[in-house]
């Protein structure tokens, strides 16, 4: 189980294959397709450095790992004539009946509840982020609507000041928006809604701040590629090399 050897990269059944039960494989497939798709045409593009191809092998890896991890119990549990199995399914099954371990468990089979390891901050750094409902200059909107250009997307919650993005403005659409809180997120429950939020182009959250301006510079960098310099004669932009 192995994401890339050099200039080969593989996703869905080519780096895993997982028992039918669930849809496991294919959730997983697809979420691949997903992470690999929009870094792989900023590599091609020049857009950012061949390194950012690096985070899928790393974020997908451990996902991989834990599905195959829970495939293997779930094949356990399946087996007939042993009196202890049949003592877990039922166990399992108890739990199952319970709002909290059911919610849990329906956020893993779904792959819903995977968190990419971004470092340490608000909840929802790492994870998906919600389909929200946003007012948009006075009209409702669904947020995932907004990801359909394959494009990063900062949203700016905050009614006051705003963030600077204008270097990567050729990467990363900025929307104003209103949006009730708290947010549910699978799995983890209610959240905070945040002044801001930077997401990635496979729908989860890179950066979640209000107005520190030199942290968000970070992120974009990281994962949208080095700023692009406005040449004021031409008004072309450039990337440095």
């Amino acid at each position: 189980m192995f994401y890339r050897k050099g200039r080969v990269l593989l996703a869905g059944d080519a780096a895993h294959i997982h028992h039918s039960v669930g849809g496991r494989g294919l959730n997983i497939g697809a979420q691949d397709a997903v992470n690999l798709g929009w870094k792989l045409a900023q590599v091609v593009k020049g857009i950012s450095p061949e390194s950012l191809l690096d985070t899928y092998s790393a974020e997908r890896h451990p996902v991989a790992a834990r599905v195959r991890r829970n495939t293997m119990a779930q094949i356990a549990l399946l087996r007939r004539g042993e009196d202890g199995l049949k003592a877990a399914r039922d166990i399992v099954a108890e739990l199952l009946a319970m709002d909290e371990p059911r919610q849990r468990f329906g956020a893993m089979m779904s792959g819903l509840d995977v968190h990419y390891d971004l470092g340490k901050g608000h909840p929802l750094l790492g994870r998906r982020m919600p389909d929200l409902d946003l007012t948009i200059d006075g009209r409702p909107l669904r947020l995932f609507t907004l990801l359909h250009g394959a494009r990063g997307l900062l949203l700016n919650f905050s009614k006051t000041g705003g963030l600077d993005i204008a270097p990567w403005a050729d990467r990363i659409d900025r929307i104003y928006a209103d949006c009730d809180g708290p947010w549910q997120l699978p799995a983890i429950g209610q959240v905070a809604a945040p002044g801001a939020v930077l997401v990635r182009p496979d729908g989860h959250v890179a950066w979640v701040g209000d107005q520190r301006q030199h942290e968000l510079a970070n992120a974009l960098t990281r994962w949208f590629g080095p700023a692009a310099a406005w040449k004021a004669d031409t008004g072309l932009v450039h990337f440095p090399t």
